[in-house]
């Protein structure tokens, strides 16, 4: 079947029954139009209501195993004792403090180590000596364990606020930084000559050719590094911290409060989602911000 596509609507002959053809004398086909929005919409519901289905049958599972006995409470918890147990912590402990503390230290060291690396990296189209020179140190920045180095940063930085931001930050510079120097290095010549031969200057290239080219490598490192950022501050919370749910999970291990673990643990299981979606706007913001110029 042949069919037509305009803009956002599909197009298909449909051949019409004999009966009708007699009593309205319609032709042998008629067009279909086929709305490709309302049917990516249609899938977008599909898809939210089968991943709320699909957690709330996890949940169902988890709660109905503990009770006949084919998952042990004590190591596994129950849904039910985690949300009671969570209910008191916010309303009589410091649950929403902590989750404050844990999302300000992630979202400070991903926005900043995302700009500054990404900065670094657009650097590098400048002097392509000083992009040699520093391109080996930053592949061994990126492969050296940069959590093993979470003990120096809070014993410089104290067992404050601002450790855990910096090792946020340690986490995603150097991803946000080598993105950014593969979109610099992806640059076709052949457009920056072009704008050289019609006068344009070396910032006025950097400004219309080298960021716009390269920020599609810079979106893209945005969902890893909100990870990176989040994996940092709770292990930044682990070693040495006042609060934070990295701080919660800690303590809760130390006594045995086995179902406060399980409520930090599913706190940063929302909170680590709640993140991505935030970066999947962003980021769709960007790109259609990218796509008008």
């Amino acid at each position: 079947m042949n069919s037509l596509q305009e803009e956002a609507y599909v197009i298909h002959p449909v051949a019409v029954p004999e009966t009708v053809k007699r009593q309205t004398g319609q032709p042998e086909a008629v067009p279909f139009i086929q709305d490709e929005e309302a049917m990516e919409r249609k899938r977008k519901r599909t898809v939210v209501w089968g991943r709320v289905l699909v957690a709330i049958l996890i949940f169902v599972v988890w709660e109905m195993f503990t009770r006949i006995g084919w998952l042990d409470v004590y190591y596994w918890s129950r849904p039910s004792i985690i949300m009671k147990t969570a209910w008191i912590q916010m309303t009589q402990g410091s649950l929403l403090t902590d989750i404050a503390y844990t999302s300000g230290s992630t979202i400070l060291g991903f926005a900043f180590g995302t700009f500054l690396g990404a900065l670094l990296g657009l650097s590098f189209w400048w002097s392509r000596t000083y992009a040699g020179i520093s391109e080996p140190f930053l592949i061994v920045l990126n492969a050296m364990p940069k959590l093993a180095l979470a003990p120096v940063l809070v014993i410089l930085l104290g067992i404050g606020f601002f450790s855990k931001v910096a090792l946020a930050f340690s986490l995603t510079v150097i991803v946000s930084a080598l993105s950014a120097y593969s979109g610099v290095k992806s640059v076709d010549p052949d457009m920056e000559k072009l704008m050289y031969s019609l006068g344009a200057k070396r910032h006025q290239v950097f400004a219309k050719v080298v960021i716009p080219w390269s920020m599609p490598w810079i979106i893209s490192s945005l969902r890893i590094n909100i990870a990176l950022a989040l994996a940092g501050a709770i292990v930044g919370e682990f070693i040495a911290s006042q609060q934070g749910i990295g701080r919660m999970i800690l303590y809760a291990g130390t006594i045995l409060d086995i179902n406060l673990v399980w409520v930090g643990v599913v706190v940063l299981s929302v909170l680590s989602m709640v993140m991505y979606w935030g970066v999947v706007v962003l980021e769709n913001w960007l790109s259609k911000g990218l796509a008008k110029q």
